[in-house]
């Protein structure tokens, strides 16, 4: 199973919105040099807690400070941009990074109204994803209404960030999906959807078969007790959002601990903690073999944030050691 890394630009209380996207920065290249497979960057609109609104100018800046490994967006949101765009500003990265650039897309709408608002979309317009995505597709192939510009020799792969509708979009459009959270069920069960996604995989140019990444927060510590204290902060953030509408910044654990701790809060926590893979780097290998064993996941994209960066940089070192 292939190892790559999913960096939300994560910012920290009382720390520069700046330094988040430093610190991306700084573990793409410490990435490359462990010998990740991709190295990818979110969008998220007006949201405290993370500094990644635009993924193509940050994949900008991770390409001038990396020189091999492959880079891209998990995901850029379809319906927050005119698909021409979004295949110009692609083909632009692979143009100056050549075969380094991967362009992952989602449906996502913004986590609250006036986010929404601002990015001038309405809940209730009518779904459009699926021929946004054949539209995006078209232009990186060459094939749109007009042509894209700049031509490049191969356009960006494309992935799909599925929920269970957007799995069967990926499937009849014969592109790679990457799946995590609710769907991918409780450990040990096989995950039908995926299943079910392989069933109806309609083969493409350049997708001759499916392909699944799956993505979670992975971390490795001196032991399970210290794993799962570094996923505090992230789990946390997690369990506020739920509340208020928008991720907060990362607080270091001991502020959390100091927190007023309602029980349903206890209860979201310790259930984010529980959806991921934690602890020493045999006990970590052991859980993604069984991942990997009941997905018929091809990659892993680790997601994993925490507020003490040398612990996270640290975690993803063993975790680039680790034959999965």
């Amino acid at each position: 199973m292939k190892l790559s890394i999913l960096d939300r630009s994560r910012t920290r209380r009382g720390a520069p919105d700046s330094a988040a996207l430093t610190g991306t920065i700084e573990r793409a290249v410490h990435a490359e040099q462990l010998g990740f497979h991709r190295f990818w960057v979110a969008e998220h609109h007006a949201v405290p807690g993370i500094a990644s609104g635009s993924p193509p100018v940050l994949l900008a800046a991770l390409g001038a400070r990396t020189d091999r490994i492959r880079l891209g967006s998990g995901g850029v949101m379809l319906p927050n941009h005119q698909p021409l765009v979004v295949a110009e500003q692609f083909l632009m990265l692979e143009a100056i990074y050549p075969g380094r650039i991967d362009l992952g897309v989602g449906r996502s709408l913004g986590f609250t109204k006036p986010v929404r608002e601002a990015l001038r979309r309405d809940r209730n317009a009518p779904d459009t994803f699926a021929d946004d995505l054949d539209e995006v597709r078209s232009y990186l192939e060459g094939k749109g209404a007009v042509t894209a510009r700049p031509h490049v020799t191969s356009p960006p792969p494309m992935f799909v960030l599925a929920t269970r509708r957007g799995l069967d979009y990926a499937a009849k459009a014969g592109l790679p999906v990457v799946v995590g959270g609710p769907i991918l069920g409780a450990p040990g069960a096989r995950v039908p959807e995926l299943d079910r996604y392989r069933d109806s995989f309609v083969p493409s140019a350049g997708n001759r078969s499916p392909y699944v990444v799956v993505s979670l927060e992975v971390m490795i510590a001196e032991d399970a007790d210290r794993a799962r204290e570094l996923l505090l902060p992230e789990a946390w953030a997690l369990a506020q959002s739920s509340r208020t509408g928008e991720f907060p910044p990362l607080e270091s654990v001991a502020d959390i601990r100091g927190r007023a701790w309602t029980p349903r809060l206890r209860e979201q926590v310790d259930a984010s903690i529980a959806s991921s893979v934690h602890g020493t780097a045999e006990q970590v290998r052991v859980a993604l073999e069984a991942l990997a064993a009941r997905t018929g996941a091809d990659e892993l994209l680790a997601s994993t944030s925490t507020f003490d960066r040398a612990a996270l940089f640290e975690s993803d070192r063993q975790l680039s050691l680790l034959d999965v």
